[in-house]
């Protein structure tokens, strides 16, 4: 019988991992299938988020982590900095429209933190401006989702070999300049035009602790990171037969 002491040893024994701007979990959720402990970070208030967090600025945050030595408690930093600055939809149609306001970006300030730390890392931003190396980019389809989803990885102090990128079945449902198009694809951004459901939106991402729409529509499904995760774990163990 397993006694509480064996769980607690068994914990100790997992890599921690430090989720900053963690939302409501994605990123964090496929950490810990992958074999991690996780600990976040969030300026925003987030009840549905499944493990402990602190809540205020990230960059603050990993700064007095950084500061007092607590940050030796991590094996890996994943960051998702906030993409309004860069992502294709402000600089495409929200940008040709008017809409929106300034963004500011917090990539460059994050890594300068993240090398500071020592610590092998991921930034996670979606298609657009952002500046960072695309490292890795990983798509729903490669996992079977109902979502396409592409996301970029910047990779700190640790590679791994790119996946192919698997072409799409179809179109994303939805309407585009007032026509309805179907597919097996939704789209995991926005209300209206044909957009889907909370239901569909958890189904498709793979997400279902969180029926909050904006939580929902920010996050990475969490295939994506624990895809990431079993990968670098994958190379600290190569190094170390090595």
């Amino acid at each position: 019988m397993t006694q509480p002491t064996d769980i607690r040893r068994a914990r100790a024994l997992r890599p921690r991992v430090l989720d900053l701007f963690s939302c409501a979990g994605g990123a964090g959720t496929g950490y810990r299938r992958a074999g991690f402990e996780v600990d976040g970070a969030d300026i925003a208030d987030r009840p549905n988020y499944p493990f402990p967090y602190h809540r205020g600025d990230a960059l603050e945050y990993l700064a007095h982590l950084i500061t007092t030595g607590d940050i030796e408690r991590y094996t890996f930093v994943h960051a998702s900095p906030p993409c309004q600055h860069g992502c294709a939809l402000t600089v495409g149609t929200n940008a040709s429209q008017g809409w929106g306001g300034t963004h500011v970006d917090l990539v460059a300030p994050t890594r300068a933190l993240l090398d500071r730390t020592g610590l092998p890392y991921v930034i996670e931003q979606p298609n657009g401006r952002a500046r960072i190396r695309k490292d890795l980019t990983l798509c729903g389809e490669m996992f079977g989702l109902g979502v396409i989803r592409h996301r970029n990885f910047e990779l700190g102090g640790w590679t791994v070999a790119r996946l192919a990128h698997v072409p799409h079945r179809g179109r994303v449902r939805g309407y585009r300049h007032g026509q309805y198009y179907d597919g097996p694809y939704v789209a995991a951004y926005g209300n209206g035009g044909g957009k889907p459901t909370v239901p569909e939106l958890q189904a498709a991402m793979g997400i279902t602790w969180t029926d909050v729409r904006e939580e929902l529509t920010e996050a990475i499904p969490p295939a994506y990171t624990e895809w990431i995760g079993r990968a670098f774990l994958a190379s600290r163990t190569l190094e170390v037969a090595a």
